[in-house]
This record gives C-alpha cells, sequence and structure tokens, in this order.
C-alpha cells in the first residue's frame, strides 16, 4: 500500500484544484524501468482508476498503482519536500536496497 505525508497530500490536492474539474481524480504512480539505478517513479494526476489498478487513499486523496507497479510500491511513504534548492515529491520506501545519488530512481 502506498500512502502520503499530509504536505503531499496538500500539494496534490492544490495540483488536483489546478487542474480543474475532473471526475474522479487522484495520484497515479508508477514504477518504471530506467533511471540510474533501474527503476524510476512516475507520478501523474489522473481522472480515476484503470481496470486492474489498485485504489488507495491516504489523507483523502486517491491513489491509483497497476498491479506491477504495486509489488515495488508496498510500504512506500511519498512526502513532499521543499528546500532552498527546490521543491519535489521524494519517496521513502523499504524495499528499496539503495537509491542514484539524486534520488529519482532505486533498485531493489
Amino acid at each position: 500500500m502506498a500512502t502520503l505525508t499530509e504536505k503531499a497530500a496538500e500539494k496534490v490536492r492544490q495540483l488536483i484544484d489546478q487542474k480543474g474539474e475532473v471526475k474522479d481524480p487522484g495520484l497515479r504512480v508508477r514504477v518504471v524501468a530506467g533511471g540510474c539505478s533501474g527503476l524510476s517513479y512516475q507520478l501523474d494526476l489522473d481522472d480515476g482508476a484503470k481496470p486492474g489498478d489498485r485504489i488507495y487513499e491516504s489523507h483523502g486523496v486517491k491513489i491509483f498503482v497497476d498491479g506491477k507497479s504495486d509489488l515495488y510500491l508496498t510500504g512506500v511513504e511519498i512526502d513532499w519536500k521543499e528546500t532552498l534548492m527546490g521543491a519535489s515529491f521524494t519517496f521513502h520506501n523499504p524495499n528499496s536496497k539503495g537509491t542514484c545519488g539524486c534520488g529519482e530512481s532505486f533498485y531493489t
């Protein structure tokens, strides 16, 4: 199960509000091949679940995860960080054995 921190959920709600009227809004979280360490996270706003998706809810935000990605996202917590260097979503993934230097990709 993937979860959001309150700060991440707040940011997703802001992004959904900016997108405008959407039927069944939520955050799509995917794991795809690529990046320095072999696997990368992808986040998108989506207007509903697709067949085969797992649907989670965290702090009032729906999270849509396809079955394959769900294998890598069990227990993952997504946070929103703002620093002097910028702002981004970050991932705490207990399944990850390591990440690249920038934190954008991981391996298991």
